[in-house]
């Protein structure tokens, strides 16, 4: 109950209803929430850990500004997907992608255990297989599965930690309408390219066709 009601909260502040430099006690929130105090405290504990506010004693929450957020923290991504600041979020991340995933799937060719390099391919036959069928949920939950792979197989362990951030892009395009009725063709090709060069080692080829997957997915949310 609380992550829900802190998101609420946390989208009160994005969206302006609840101003930086304000605040509200655990009185007003147990109030408006019909809510114990125990969880009202859980709520101002999950908001303080994201600095979405600052917990004053005898003044209680304070807003902060978003430039004070943790931007790279999930839970304030979720946030700001579910909030009119959405397109903006997932452009942000999708740049975040672009600048990562390249490298990432030329490390993969070089450094990823041959039993992920056997497994890629099959992976992509599959995202073929069920993107062609319309079987978009099975098509989503694999992709998802995909760039975790490659990321986590880089050998570098900072990608590897930015693949939460990657799966809730992906999500959340599913989510938000954001992605086609029905899986491009280039697309399928593409995801072929990087599947193909993770398991011949050719770096350079895994590099390029992931620049065109994550390329494809930001020209496509800009013009959202």
């Amino acid at each position: 109950m609380h992550y829900a009601i802190a998101e609420q909260l946390a989208v009160d502040i994005i969206e302006g209803r609840w101003k930086p430099g304000t605040n509200i006690t655990l009185n007003d929130i147990q109030q408006k929430f019909s809510i114990s105090r125990t969880v009202a405290r859980e709520v101002a504990h999950t908001l303080e850990s994201a600095h979405a506010v600052v917990i004053k004693k005898r003044v209680g929450l304070i807003a902060q500004d978003l430039d004070n957020w943790l931007s790279l923290d999930t839970q304030v991504m979720q946030w700001k997907l579910h909030s009119s600041y959405r397109k903006q979020q997932l452009l942000t991340l999708t740049e975040l992608r672009l600048a990562v995933e390249p490298f990432a799937a030329a490390d993969a060719a070089l450094k990823a255990p041959l039993e992920t390099k056997a497994l890629m391919p099959v992976m992509a036959m599959q995202l073929r297989k069920d993107g062609e069928s319309g079987n978009l949920e099975e098509f989503h939950k694999l992709d998802i599965r995909f760039h975790d792979e490659v990321l986590t197989s880089s050998g570098n362990e900072l990608f590897s930690a930015l693949s939460p951030l990657v799966n809730i892009v992906l999500a959340s395009r599913v989510e938000q309408g954001l992605y086609p009725s029905k899986p491009r063709p280039e697309a399928l090709d593409a995801h072929d390219e990087v599947a193909d060069a993770i398991w011949k080692g050719d770096a350079e080829k895994a590099k390029k066709a992931m620049t065109l997957i994550v390329d494809e997915v930001r020209t496509t949310t800009e013009s959202a």
